[in-house]
Parts: structure tokens; sequence; C-alpha cells
């Protein structure tokens, strides 16, 4: 695992460290603390809301915000707790419109003066409500890229969590590095209706294999569950999964949220609007993704033609196929 560092604020500031793509200007880093509130719809344990946690306590340490959040938070509360943070001053509000579209863009337009940055798989709104995609494909393309070459049975699997767009890329992008591969390769893809279910997502794996796959693809937390049962490899998502699974996830398509994290904060402490897509501060080549996997489970040939295409994406001379359908 890569060893992290972490700043305080008044080094940083004496440095002139940026910290990750969009990093905060001068006035952000030298005003105080920015108020800011996550809003989590699932534990705090869930991949996808840890990466966010990750990058909101992380700054909160370097003392660039001050931080306050919520989990667990159910649909029919969520526009509630977006208006309850709005009241106790928080300057910006993060988390997620997926389920409450229409009502959390209602909320941004009765607190013009708070900033709404959540991820959503809609537009931005207004000067005030900003969105976020979750863009780590260019990670699970490069992981496909090694289970084609690595799958014995000729057959893969996905197991992801609702077939909105983002996960839709993602699952997409993985099948295509396999295809690039290894184009007479079978992909298995099962999606488990809910954003947080370990069991559920243990069940599918192990239906995927027991319809001959053994390399998995888990887009949802569980999946490397099934992997480790069964004893074949897999590839984990939006965090490294391979410290909790050391002989089971070889492979992890990144996604770091502190690059957008820090563009949104710039934008408000500059007074800037919020109202716009900042989903691009997360691919790769804004280093807000990677792929990080373990050396020598792959064969040698297969991680070289892969680390070509990885520094390819770095470079911008290689995009990884976009594509938000829903994968067959």
């Amino acid at each position: 695992m890569t060893k992290q560092i972490i700043l305080t604020r008044r080094a940083v500031i004496a440095s002139g460290i940026a910290l990750g793509v969009g990093a905060l200007a001068p006035a952000a880093r030298a005003a105080a603390p920015l108020k800011v509130a996550g809003i989590h719809a699932s534990p705090v344990e869930n991949a996808w809301n840890s990466c966010l946690h990750k990058a909101l306590q992380d700054a909160a340490k370097e003392g660039v915000i001050e931080y306050a959040f919520s989990e667990g938070v159910s649909g029919t509360d969520y526009p509630r707790a977006m208006r309850e943070y709005a009241e106790q001053g928080n300057k910006l509000i993060i988390g997620e419109a997926y389920a409450v579209e229409k009502e959390a863009r209602q909320v941004a337009g009765d607190y013009p003066d708070t900033a709404f940055v959540l991820g959503s798989s809609g537009e931005a709104a207004g000067s005030n409500f900003g969105v976020f995609g979750t863009w780590n494909y260019d990670g699970a393309y490069l992981a496909g890229m090694l289970a084609g070459k690595m799958t014995k049975s000729n057959v893969v699997g996905s197991v992801g969590a609702v077939p909105i767009p983002e996960v839709n890329m993602l699952i997409n992008a993985f099948a295509a590095g396999v295809k690039a591969v290894n184009p007479n390769c079978k992909h298995l893809v099962s999606f488990i209706g809910t954003f947080f279910d370990p069991p559920k997502a243990r069940e599918a794996g192990l239906a995927q294999i027991d319809a001959g796959a053994d390399v998995l693809f888990g887009e949802r937390i569980g999946t490397a569950d099934a992997a480790k049962e069964r004893h074949i490899k897999s590839v984990g998502s939006l965090i490294d999964y391979t410290p909790r699974y050391p002989d089971t996830v070889f492979a992890n398509a990144m996604w770091y949220f502190r690059p957008i994290l820090n563009a949104a904060i710039a934008d408000v402490a500059a007074g800037k609007p919020v109202g716009r897509n900042y989903t691009a501060y997360g691919l790769m080549k804004e280093g807000g993704s990677d792929i990080v996997y373990v050396k020598g489970t792959a064969s040698a040939e297969a991680e070289a033609a892969m680390e070509k295409v990885r520094a390819d994406i770095k470079a911008g001379t290689f995009e990884v196929p976009k594509v938000p359908d829903q994968p067959k």
C-alpha cells in the first residue's frame, strides 16, 4: 500500500504544495476552515462513501475545513438532512442525489447561499448545485486487461449495484479491457438492486462462479467474499481491497475524491458558483483515479501491455470507452 503523508494546513501554506488536482487556491488556504457537511445515504464503510468520508476527514485534519456528517440517511430523510445542515451554517454540503434528484435540487433552490456538490447522474443546476460522477473506469479498463489474460475458463463476471450510468460505465470499461486482450472471453453481469448489501453481492458472485467465471470484478462490497470462498481472483473498486483479501483481490480500480473536493472548496472559498460538473477531476489523467495491483499475479507480458496503456491514459493519448448504457 502507498504510504500517505498528512500535511498540516500550516505546512501547506508555508510550502505552497498543491494537494491534488484542483488544489485549493491561496485565498482558500489562508482563510478560516470552511464549514462542510457530508450526508451519506449508506454507512461510511461502504466503499463509495468511504472515499468521500476519508477525503473530508483528511481535509479536516489539515485544518482546511470543519467537517460534520450523517450516515445511513434514507431517501425520505435526505432532503430534511440537507435543510438542517444548511440551517446550521454549513457553506458546502457534500453528498449524493441519486435517489433524490428532484428533491435535492428543490432544497438547493431554497438555500441559495449554501453550496451543494452531490454525486448525481443529472446535470448541475443554478449557481449553487454542483454534481460529480464516479469515473474510475480508467482503472477498471486496465484491471480488465489483466483479468482477460488471467482467466483460464474464458469467463469473467461483474457484480454491480444498480444500472445507473456511473456503474454501467465502470462495468463496461472492465469488459472492454478484457475484450481488448481476449476477444473471445465471456462476460457475466449481475446487479444487486441496492448500493449496500454485501451478502447479496456475495450471492451474486457465487452464482457467476457457478456459471464458469474464474475472475470477478466487484463493483460492490461482498463480491470478493465469493471469490475468496471459491479460491478465485477478484478485482476491487474505489478503494484498495487487497489488504483485506490478500490472496484474492489482485487489482483495484481506485477513485480519489480529494481532487473533486479541493476544487469545490476552492470555488466556495473564492465566492465562485459551484453550479458545474466536477466529474473530470476524478479521471486518471487528472490524478483522481488509478489502478493498484499485485505485481506478479498476471504474467509479465500482460502487466507490460497494461502499463503501456496506463501511461497513454495519463498522457491523454488513449481514452477508455465511456459507455453509460446498461451492460448485457
